[in-house]
C-alpha cells in the first residue's frame, strides 16, 4: 500500500508539472493567437484562424501522438516525451484560451477606447490599462473551466509514456491486481481540482470586493 503511494504521489508531482507548465506557455500564446485572429490584415488573421480550427476539431490524444513522432518521421529526431507532452498541452489550450481572451476583448465596447483616446493614451496603454484588466474580470469564470479541465486531461500524457499519475495508478492495479488504485487516482484528481476550484472562487470576490 505504501509503496503505491509513492508511487502515485511521485505521478501527482508529474502532473502538476505538466498542468504548471502548460499553464506558464499556453496564458501569454493564448493571448498573442487572440490579438493575431482579430487583426485586420488577412495575412495574419487568416492562417490564425485554421491553425485555431485545426486545434480545436481535432482531438488532443491525435495531436499528443502528432507531436511526439512527427519530429522523428520529418527529421529523423526524436525529444523528451515530457517536453513533447508540454508543447502539445500548450498549444492545445492556448487555442482554447485564445478564443476565450477573444470574446472577452470583444465584449469591451468601442466607447471605452475612444474615451482612452480623448485622455491621451496610446494604444498599447489603453490595451493594457484599460481594456485588459477588464477582460480578465470578464473571462475568469471562463478561463476556471479550462484550467479544471486541464487537470483532468493531464491523463491523457500517460499516451506517450509519460509518468503521470494515471499511469502510475494502472502501473499499480496492474501489480496488485486491483481497482483500488483507480479510484485513489480519482481521488487525487478532486482534490487538485477543489484546489483550483477554490483558487479561482477567491479570485472572483476579489475581484468583485475592488469592483
Amino acid at each position: 500500500m505504501s509503496g503505491m503511494l509513492i508511487a502515485m504521489t511521485k505521478g501527482t508531482l508529474v502532473s502538476f508539472q505538466v498542468f504548471f507548465f502548460t499553464l506558464l506557455f499556453s496564458l501569454p500564446l493564448g493571448l498573442l493567437i487572440a490579438l493575431g485572429r482579430m487583426s485586420q490584415k488577412p495575412i495574419i488573421s487568416t492562417p490564425v484562424k485554421l491553425f485555431i480550427l485545426i486545434i480545436r476539431g481535432t482531438p488532443l490524444i491525435l495531436q499528443l501522438i502528432f507531436v511526439y513522432f512527427a519530429p522523428y518521421y520529418l527529421f529523423g529526431a526524436s525529444w523528451n516525451r515530457f517536453t513533447a507532452a508540454i508543447v502539445a498541452f500548450s498549444v492545445n489550450y492556448a487555442a482554447y484560451f485564445a478564443e476565450i481572451y477573444r470574446g472577452g476583448i470583444e465584449s469591451i465596447s468601442l466607447g471605452q477606447y475612444e474615451a482612452a483616446k480623448v485622455l491621451g493614451f496610446t494604444k498599447v496603454q489603453t490595451f493594457f490599462r484599460i481594456i485588459l484588466p477588464q477582460v480578465f474580470k470578464r473571462i475568469l469564470p471562463a478561463s476556471g473551466n479550462e484550467v479544471i479541465t486541464l487537470v483532468k486531461d493531464t491523463a491523457l500524457a500517460q499516451v506517450i509514456g509519460v509518468a503521470e499519475l494515471f499511469r502510475a495508478a494502472q502501473n499499480a492495479a496492474s501489480r496488485e491486481f486491483s481497482t483500488m488504485p483507480i479510484f485513489v487516482a480519482g481521488l487525487f484528481y478532486f482534490v487538485m481540482n477543489w484546489a483550483v476550484s477554490a483558487v479561482f472562487i477567491r479570485m472572483e470576490r476579489k475581484l468583485d470586493y475592488y469592483r
